[in-house]
């Protein structure tokens, strides 16, 4: 069994890959910290969604559908403001189509690898950037604060630790997703038809024609109670969802079940990601994104109550933390 840690490149970027038993994965430090890849090697399978050579200009351009994508702040915010404390920052706007800021500052960025090693039970790796007065996102974001991920590979799948300390004199918003990019078969030899996927989700948030919450539920359709309960195709409609995370035994998950195969892809999240967000790319098929996420999409600015919407912040000195583990299931 092979385990080890070692910096090395994957398509050309430099990447720190990790190999323990049958897993293998890839951090890209200078590509916001993505865990690019998570492979069983023996058996073929690619859990996430991973850039083709030719396709890596223009994941350097939009790193954000493919691997674990770092959003913090996540997703959208009104006309790129962003309320805080008595304060209003301003986000560039970034799509065009919203007129909204879209998904933060830490996936397009460099990060520095801290450490990286293997021992008898883990191959692990810790990334990190430090935001102070002299970083560029400190314009836009003006608060000190540290962002470290930990990843590590075990005979239990792979493990992601979330470590975010506020480094200031001032309350900052601790407002965080990851745009979770998942193969949909992962197995060479399944098919979409063999996928089915169940998440924890609750209620469906109404999003209006800019895709912002009105603060509104809407009524699950059948299939999305399917998506709650015995699970469904991944591509069942066009999805560009934001739900509620309801856990079910003591779990916040995703679950991608191969009947092929007959595993299991277990998305175990933490109880602090309130919310969900799911998007299938129109339903054309190959990946989706199970994204868990802390806030509400544009919590600062909805007049709903904080804890309900997940806006909270960390005082000076303050940390939060949180982990999640991808890991495959027997069934039967």
């Amino acid at each position: 069994m092979s385990h080890k840690a070692y910096e090395g490149t994957y398509q050309g970027e430099k990447a720190v890959w990790l190999q323990f038993g049958p897993y293998e994965a890839v951090v890209l430090p200078e590509i916001g910290g993505n865990l690019i890849a998570f492979r069983d090697t023996e058996s073929g399978y690619r859990f996430l969604r991973e850039p083709a050579e030719s396709e890596m200009e223009q994941f350097k351009a939009n790193p954000g559908v493919h691997g674990i994508p770092v959003l913090f702040p996540p997703n959208r915010y009104e006309d790129g403001k962003f309320p805080w404390n008595g304060k209003t920052y301003q986000f560039p706007v970034n799509e065009e189509s919203t007129g909204n800021h879209l998904h933060g500052f830490l996936h397009t960025i460099p990060w520095r690898v801290e450490e990286f090693g293997s021992t008898a039970s883990e191959s692990y790796v810790t990334v990190s950037v430090k935001i102070d007065e002299n970083h560029p996102v400190y314009r836009m974001l003006p608060h000190t604060f540290t962002f470290r991920l930990r990843y590590a590979l075990s005979e239990d799948g792979l493990s992601q630790h979330v470590f975010i300390r506020n480094e200031g004199r001032e309350s900052m918003p601790c407002l965080l997703a990851f745009h979770t990019a998942v193969n949909a078969p992962f197995a060479p030899g399944s098919t979409e038809a063999d996928c089915k996927v169940k998440l924890t989700i609750g209620e469906r948030w109404e999003l209006d024609g800019r895709m912002l919450p009105t603060g509104k539920y809407q009524p699950l359709t059948a299939e999305e109670k399917q998506l709650q309960g015995e699970g469904v195709s991944p591509f069942f409609t066009s999805m560009d969802n934001h739900y509620t995370a309801v856990p079910q035994n003591g779990r916040n998950r995703m679950e991608l079940t191969d009947s092929n195969i007959g595993k299991t892809l277990v998305y175990d999240v933490g109880a602090s990601y309130k919310q969900w967000m799911i998007w299938n790319n129109g339903a054309a098929g190959k990946f989706f994104c199970p994204e868990p996420q802390i806030n509400l999409v544009n919590a600062p600015n909805v007049k709903l109550p904080a804890d309900e919407i997940g806006l909270f912040g960390l005082e000076p000195g303050e940390i939060w933390e949180e982990t999640s583990r991808l890991y495959v299931r027997n069934n039967g």
